[in-house]
């Protein structure tokens, strides 16, 4: 490039519209300049002189070659312009080097107030080590090879704030190849420049305000997001509850880099005599408006659970709420109850994806429908399936972010999943962090993942012998209740509890099987559980009415069992069974050891 025609597109100056026919022959003026001081030069055509090196002293408007023009009245062209003048009031940073070992041909003053002053002629690496450690001396050897500019943006410059010497600066470096023309004779044939040589302009802009405003601008944002992410984990639960069958874990990973928070929740749901419910679910969007709908619906799916109704109640009610909470916000949701008497997972699921199972042989399979619309379309009856999760079996719930790509069918997702899931060991926080890197889940990932993880353990040893289960089925009329309490007491009495917990336990047996008697219809059942950590008396019938508690006047003969039963027990409820009828049930806390 040459440094004549480059000075010409400086910002200040202006190129004639046309040659003058006037002007004669330009002639090629060599200005005095110090030893070892080579300089740019115009091209040929031009007419002007060599461009002083620094600390030359200035040549006057008429050894420009312009001083006709002066006297006549036009305004004077941009070949009378003196670079050097004109560099040296660019705020910016500009050096012009010379040769393969980039020779100092000139600085600016805005340079040497950052780096200081340069003596010319010396090599850049000995006298500009500043370039160095910006990493520009490479970046040079390019430019002079292949003749093309190159840019390195924001680099830091300690103390070099512009004229503020107390921060640091950050300056995006351009280096453009040139030429330099020879400025007089100089004592030393190596640093002499007899000929045009190839050089460099290094030329800094000053963005320092730019990088610290876009710096502020990323601390702002992180804060926000660190504040969105906070909002979100507050509204999941802060600690799953541990029920005494299955092991739970739970992992959430928010999506992308913005601020905007997603809605995708899960939940651990203790329901009493050994039940479990377990839901996750999806609010499509982001932003606080689906943050807010995620949290109302959480909220409302555990105040429905305590009814302990079957899951597509649960859903039915849920759809009907998502309609009235916001009718323009699309969400999924599955809500499964886990029965460890049963050894299966009742659920229900509203446009939600399937259910993953892996069974003890480590086969993995997928819960089929029934599945319905999203919540809040309303007008759909849910219903609800199950699958087999007895002991050594593992299930995983999941929402889409887990699966879902842009660039393939989520069903190959899904595919994906099962493979991981089927060799992914170990316990359930293990297996929930080895499912999200087989599917290549990261803090860069763009959209939010939640994935729920429990297990049925297979237990043996001493961890078998606590976890027992006894059933009598109730025949007959009235020699049930003595035949149930003598059940009872001895199934209590072998498995080693306290005098006074088994008392309870036999107390609370002989009221459930009379309540059942007396208001309830055949097939009945009395069923004794003990986990690690509770007693459970439960009793069964066809009938599908479910009791409650009353206060009972001194002269009644009736009505006391349920008040008898919730004060010596620790909870106690009710729940209609799926085929029919009804569960009642007690438990009691058993002694930590």
């Amino acid at each position: 490039m040459n440094f004549t025609r480059w000075s010409a597109r400086l910002p200040g100056t202006q190129r004639r519209s046309a040659a003058r026919p006037d002007r004669a022959a330009p002639t090629t003026a060599a200005v005095p300049a110090g030893p070892a001081a080579p300089v740019p030069s115009g091209p040929p055509a031009a007419g002007t002189g060599a461009v002083p090196a620094a600390r030359a002293e200035h040549p006057d408007s008429d050894a420009a070659g312009d001083g006709p023009s002066a006297g006549s009245g036009r305004a004077p062209s941009v070949d009378a312009l003196s670079v050097h003048d004109i560099l040296g009031k660019i705020p910016a940073l500009v050096a012009v080097v010379y040769g393969p070992e980039h020779r100092i041909a000139y600085v600016n003053g805005a340079y040497a107030t950052v780096f200081g002053t340069r003596p010319p002629g010396a090599t850049a690496r000995e006298a500009l080590p500043e370039l160095d450690a910006l990493g520009l001396l490479p970046l040079m050897d390019q430019v002079l090879r292949s003749g093309r500019p190159r840019t390195v943006k924001a680099r830091r410059v300690p103390g070099g704030a512009g004229a503020d010497q107390s921060r640091d600066g950050y300056y995006t470096f351009t280096c453009t190849p040139i030429e330099v023309a020879a400025s007089g004779p100089a004592p030393d044939p190596e640093v002499a420049c007899v000929a045009p040589h190839k050089g460099v302009l290094v030329f800094g802009a000053d963005v320092t305000d730019q990088v610290e405003s876009t710096e502020r601008l990323r601390a702002s944002e992180a804060r926000q997001r660190a504040a969105a992410v906070t909002l979100q984990r507050s509204l999941l639960p802060q600690e799953l509850e541990q029920p005494d069958d299955l092991r739970v874990a739970a992992t959430y990973q928010p999506g992308g880099t913005d601020a905007a928070v997603g809605g995708d929740w899960y939940d651990v749901i203790t329901l009493g005599a050994g039940r479990t419910a377990l839901v996750i679910g999806d609010v499509m969007g982001r932003g606080v408006r689906a943050a807010a709908v995620m949290g109302q619906l959480r909220t409302a799916v555990r105040a429905y659970a305590r009814l302990d109704l079957p899951p597509h109640e649960v859903l039915q009610l849920l759809d009907g709420l998502a309609a009235e909470i916001d009718a323009s916000q699309i969400a999924t949701c599955v809500y499964a109850v886990h029965d460890p008497n049963e050894g299966r997972l009742v659920y229900a699921s509203a446009g939600h994806l399937p259910i993953l199972v892996r069974d003890a042989e480590s086969t993995v399979l997928r819960a089929a429908e029934p599945t319905g619309p999203p919540l809040g379309t309303g007008g759909w009856l849910h219903t609800s399936g199950s699958v087999p999760l007895g002991p050594g079996s593992s299930a995983v719930l999941y929402t889409d972010g887990l699966v879902e790509r842009r660039d393939k069918d989520i069903d190959h997702g899904v595919e994906a999943l099962e493979r991981a899931f089927a060799g992914a060991t170990g316990a359930p926080d293990i297996v929930c962090d080895r499912l999200l890197r087989a599917l290549g889940i990261t803090t860069d990932h763009d959209d939010d993942v939640a994935v729920l993880v429990l297990q049925h353990p297979a237990r043996t040893g001493h961890d078998a012998e606590l976890f027992h289960n006894a059933a009598l089925e109730l025949h007959g009329g009235t020699e049930a209740a003595p035949r149930a309490r003598a059940f009872a007491s001895g199934v209590l009495a072998s498995w080693r509890f306290s005098p006074e917990l088994h008392d309870l336990g036999v107390l609370a047996a002989s009221e459930l099987v009379a309540n059942s008697l007396q208001h309830g219809t055949p097939p009945m059942r009395l069923r004794l559980r003990r986990t690690d950590r509770r007693l459970i008396v439960e009793v069964t019938d066809g009938d599908d009415h479910l009791p409650r508690r009353r206060r009972a006047e001194p002269a009644d003969e009736a009505g006391r069992g349920i008040s008898i039963v919730a004060t010596i027990a620790s909870a106690w409820g009710s729940r209609r069974t799926p085929g029919g009828g009804k569960a009642v049930w007690c438990e009691f806390a058993l002694p930590r050891e």
